[in-house]
């Protein structure tokens, strides 16, 4: 008896979460709608940004380079990433991508 109680009060909580997830993520939507969600800022300038990806491609360590610009090395492959979708439309290779490691 006390089984079957157990499992529909789990079942009942496991519902309630997942309407409370549910109507997080349609609060979050209005909000981006609305411009009062953006997400957090960038860390990095663009122009930053762009030398971050041309030092990357010559060759310099990522380590090096998140130390110098006090960010993580998740956070640099996080801005090559960025760059790499953006270029998947253009004919991007993942020759450069192995290149970049």
């Amino acid at each position: 008896m006390a089984n079957l109680l157990l499992s529909v009060l789990g079942a009942f909580a496991e519902f309630e979460r997942a309407l409370i997830l549910e109507r997080q993520r349609e609060g979050i939507a209005v909000a981006k709608q609305r411009g009062i969600y953006t997400g957090r800022k960038p860390v990095l300038t663009p122009d930053q940004a762009a030398r971050l990806r041309e030092r990357v491609a010559a060759g310099e360590r990522k380590a090096d380079l998140a130390r110098e610009y006090g960010i993580s090395r998740e956070t640099v492959y996080s801005y090559l990433r960025a760059e790499t979708a953006a270029n998947c439309g253009t004919g991007a290779s993942l020759a450069y991508l192995r290149a970049s490691q």
